[in-house]
Parts: C-alpha cells; sequence; structure tokens
C-alpha cells in the first residue's frame, strides 16, 4: 500500500505546540525567575516534556524518560535540543516555579478563549448563556496529609487524606477555567467568590457552599445576578408566598419572597432580600429549593440558569478521566501544582483543536486518539475530519488492481 494519505511531515505532537508561543513562554519564565541557573533544561523543553506525559498519560518518571529515548529522532521536530532524565525533569518540577506555568496557561485562555465561546445565535442558546458564569470547586486526592490539609476522616482509620481543592470559574458558553486557585481541601469555597470582579449583568451559577449574606448582598447592590440551592439550616423572614399548580392539583412551582437578617461585627444589621423557587425535579422524584436575588425573571428561567451549573461538574470529570491526576511526577507542592496547571494547558488546547475540526468528536474520543497517534507523521486536521480516508483509499487499491486467473 503507497504512503498515508493523511501523511505530514511533522508529528501529530508538533501541530499541538503550534498553539503555544514559544518565544513568550521563555520570556514569562525568565521574568518570573524560572530561568535563573538553567543550563539546557529550559521552560519550553520543561513545557513541552511534561504536556507529552499529561497527554499520554504515563504514570512515572521513569515512563516518561523511556519513551523520550525511543522517540529520539522526532524531539527536534518539538524544539527539543535534549535527552531529559529522570533526575532533571524531577529537579525542575521541583524548583521552576509554578507560578511560570499559571502565566502560560493564564496567556492561552487570553488567546483562544474566543474561538470557544459558542454564538448564541447559530446554537440557539437563551440570550444570558454569554452572561452566566459558574462557579466551583473539585477536589483531587494525595498520597499525604502534610503538603495540604486534608478535609474529613477515614470511616475506619480515622486519618485524614490530604488533599488539593481547585477552585474554579467557567464562563458557561466557553466550557473552560477562566480562573483557578489553589487551596487544600479544608478550605472554605465561599472566599473564592469575589463580588467585587463582576460586573453589572453578569450572572453567577454557584453550589450553596457558597451562600454568605454580605458576599450576596454586594453583589445584589453592584448589579450582580446569583442562583444557587438553599441550605437546610437558614432563617430567613417570609414576606410573600405563592404556589403554583398543575390542572390535577399538583405543585409545580412555589415562589418565596425572603429577607435574611444577620448581626454583623461591626454590631450593624445585614438584612439581604431575596427569592426561593422551588421546584419539582421530576428525574429525582423530589423538591429542590433554589435561592436568587431576582425578584423579576421567569422562575423557569431561574432553574434552567441553575442546571447549567452542571457544565461546570463535566469539565472535572473530563479532566479527571483523561488526565492523570490521581498519580504525581513529584512530591513537593510545586510539582503537583505544576502538573494540574499542565493538565489545565492540555485541556484547553484540546479544546481549540476540537473546535477547529468540521467533524464532530467528543472530548473523550478525541483524547484517546490523539494518546495513540500522538507521535505519529500525519496531519491533524486530515485524520481527524476524515480517519476512514486511508481505508477507503486501500479498498481501490484493491479493487483497481490486476485480478488473479482462476486454474480452474
Amino acid at each position: 500500500m503507497s504512503k498515508s494519505t493523511h501523511f505530514s511531515g511533522q508529528p501529530l505532537y508538533s501541530q499541538i505546540i503550534r498553539l503555544l508561543d514559544k518565544t513568550k513562554i521563555l520570556k514569562t519564565s525568565k521574568e518570573l525567575g524560572g530561568e535563573r541557573y538553567i543550563k539546557r533544561f529550559d521552560c519550553w523543553t520543561h513545557t513541552v516534556v511534561m504536556l507529552y506525559a499529561v497527554i499520554i498519560r504515563f504514570d512515572s518518571l521513569r515512563e516518561i524518560t523511556a519513551s523520550l529515548q525511543a522517540e529520539a529522532r522526532k524531539l527536534n521536530h518539538l524544539g527539543i535540543s535534549m535527552m531529559t532524565s529522570r533526575s532533571t525533569l524531577s529537579d525542575a518540577n521541583k524548583r521552576r516555579s509554578e507560578a511560570v506555568f499559571e502565566s502560560i496557561y493564564r496567556d492561552l485562555y487570553a488567546t483562544y478563549h474566543n474561538q470557544l465561546s459558542s454564538d448564541s445565535h447559530s446554537h440557539n442558546e437563551p440570550k444570558w448563556m454569554k452572561r452566566l458564569q459558574i462557579i466551583d470547586s473539585t477536589t483531587i486526592s494525595l498520597f499525604s496529609n502534610l503538603l495540604f490539609k486534608g478535609v474529613g476522616r477515614h470511616p475506619k482509620t480515622g486519618k485524614k487524606k490530604g488533599g488539593i481543592k481547585v477552585h474554579t470559574v467557567i464562563h458557561a458558553n466557553e466550557g473552560i477555567p477562566s480562573d483557578i486557585k489553589f487551596t487544600s481541601a479544608a478550605t472554605n469555597d465561599s472566599f473564592m467568590l469575589n463580588p467585587t470582579s463582576l460586573n453589572k449583568g453578569d450572572i453567577m451559577a454557584m453550589d450553596r457552599a457558597y451562600i454568605d449574606y454580605a458576599k450576596l448582598e454586594k453583589m445584589t447592590q453592584r448589579g450582580v445576578i446569583y442562583v444557587t440551592k438553599m441550605k437546610k439550616n437558614l432563617k430567613y423572614n417570609i414576606l410573600n408566598d405563592t404556589m403554583y399548580q398543575s390542572p390535577e392539583g399538583l405543585m409545580e412551582i412555589r415562589i418565596q419572597q425572603v429577607s435574611f437578617t444577620k448581626q454583623q461585627q461591626n454590631d450593624e444589621t445585614l438584612i439581604h432580600k431575596a427569592r426561593i423557587i422551588t421546584y419539582v425535579d421530576e428525574k429525582k422524584h423530589k423538591l429542590i429549593p433554589l435561592l436568587t436575588n431576582d425578584i423579576e425573571s421567569d422562575p423557569t428561567e431561574i432553574v434552567d440558569i441553575y442546571r447549567k451549573r452542571w457544565e461546570i461538574e463535566l469539565l472535572f470529570k473530563q479532566m479527571k478521566q483523561n488526565f492523570p491526576l490521581k498519580y504525581f511526577y513529584g512530591e513537593s507542592e510545586n510539582a503537583i501544582k505544576i502538573q494540574i496547571w499542565i493538565t489545565l494547558i492540555a485541556n484547553l488546547l484540546l479544546m481549540v483543536m476540537r473546535k477547529r475540526l468540521t467533524r464532530s468528536w467528543s472530548f473523550s474520543g478525541l483524547a484517546t486518539m490523539v494518546r495513540i497517534t500522538l507521535m505519529y507523521y500525519i496531519d491533524f486536521y486530515s485524520l481527524f475530519n476524515h480517519p476512514e480516508k486511508d481505508w477507503e483509499a486501500y479498498l481501490n487499491e484493491v479493487n483497481d488492481g490486476p485480478q488473479e486467473q482462476l486454474l480452474f
């Protein structure tokens, strides 16, 4: 059979890292002290090697270096001029500040987030979609409680398990983190909610862990809408209570105008007025109470906004299923954070490549195929837009070839 119809002079991986700006990465690293006392293993090489490891989902430094040795003749295509050893990579993960990789991610987000933003006209999305931000956190379990303070206790041993909490904000029409902060698993989620960073007209969907009366009141004063789930133990005064029923006499939705009162440290009394919308979740067969400061919008719209909060849960699931976040290539706090930032970078790059395809792919399907073909000399867009092309060409060659004569 002739050469593949998808053949390219560059490995597929080199086409992915073209989305990165090598000059800007090295400049950023130098400004943040990442190139101090470095002879050969610069930030570009560090980034490319770690991305390679994360995309293929290697378990250890030994696997990373062994694979690089097997691909030695292809490393020049990636802008790598040295063979990485385990000790070199380990030292770099320990010494080069994770702030360098945070800066790389934030620059990539600023560059590509508009490409990932969906068009509300073509997708028939509601008008509020572009204004909606979602905030939540996910905990990544660690092997030790020494680096990050754990939360909860094991039911049998009584020991706490270490964990790092990744606090994330996404714009609903983009699907990638726009803001990220790391803390120990024991940190309360509400610290991440910053009303001063929000603008009038913004909508924030969040879990009940973020309920803080002072912050909710500041959001209201700034013209920011929030939608969250009610906590069971909240105390409030009911100002108005209306229930709507179906023709069969069953409750469809309940709307309560309420006020919350809290005594502040300066002895002033904080009063926050809001609306509780209780609806019936038919799948779970239970009542779901939502809290919002939006007094005017249709209740069904508030329910739809809260349901969109699931987008961030899908993002967390996508990252944990497709990238190595159960094992780490270093035991230091800096090494762990670097690997998480690299995972965020890998997720963003694949999301951008996926967005540019004309053929529809699930993220998991794309990530799996990229993992298999990462160092093949094939064109990314040719392969993923028409993966059957090689097989079709082979069938044509067989059918068009000379026919063997039968002896009998």
